[in-house]
């Protein structure tokens, strides 16, 4: 009788050890991301030619600032006449998010133009900033792309891809997104940006492949 408890609890022992160590090869096989903090810097035209749209595209951005990390951070840039700061915060800040966009993208028949030129030019100023903080940046042009206005003040896009060439040259991680225009100008946007960028860093989507940029948006920059 004491030989076959001892064989049983040879037997226990020899199972536990093996589980313990299958256990033990699981968890050195599993590969933990490490977690980087993400930028997102919002570049939303609020020009009275894209009105029609624009609450479509707000709902977007708080849909996309829901998915975000708490800890990430995000700028939101309104492009009209001119392109300034409206919000900065957390992206989880959704009551501060809706009154900054309600109360700065208001209609105004005077605001024709858009100057995505000047609005890009600070999204990735933001962006340099952004990186020297450690966060991961990221910039997302919601809009219909459309020149107008002040020539000035618009995006070049011929030299557009150099620029984004040189800012990678500091933020090689850097992914852009650009939702909403017609399916011309998200074209140029892949002609132009996508030997630059890449697949995995540039999304584009038109007002029928929204649902899943935000996906996509999130692969791009690492989660």
């Amino acid at each position: 009788m004491t030989n076959k408890r001892l064989i049983i609890i040879g037997f226990l022992i020899l199972g536990i050890a093996l589980i313990g160590k299958l256990f033990w090869l699981a968890l050195k096989n599993i590969k933990v991301d490490d977690f980087h903090k993400a930028a997102i810097i919002f570049v939303i035209d609020s020009s009275a030619s894209n009105q029609k749209m624009l609450p479509e595209e707000i709902k977007f951005t708080k849909s996309l600032c829901s998915i975000l990390d708490p800890e990430d951070e995000i700028k939101i840039l309104k492009v009209s006449e001119d392109s300034y700061l409206i919000y900065e915060g957390s992206p989880s800040n959704s009551r501060g998010i809706t009154k900054a966009v309600e109360a700065f993208t208001k209609y105004d028949p005077k605001d024709y133009g858009t100057a995505y030129g000047i609005g890009l030019k600070k999204a990735f100023e933001h962006c340099l900033t952004m990186k020297k903080e450690g966060y991961v940046p990221s910039v997302v042009v919601i809009g219909d792309l459309e020149n107008e206005g002040a020539i000035e003040k618009q995006v070049d896009w011929n030299t557009l891809a150099d620029n984004v060439k040189g800012i990678k040259e500091y933020i090689p991680e850097l992914s852009m997104m650009f939702v909403y225009a017609s399916p011309d100008k998200l074209d140029l946007v892949k002609t132009k940006l996508n030997p630059v960028l890449g697949e995995k860093k540039l999304i584009i989507a038109n007002e029928t492949g929204t649902d899943k940029a935000g996906r996509k948006f999130l692969e791009a920059i690492g989660r």
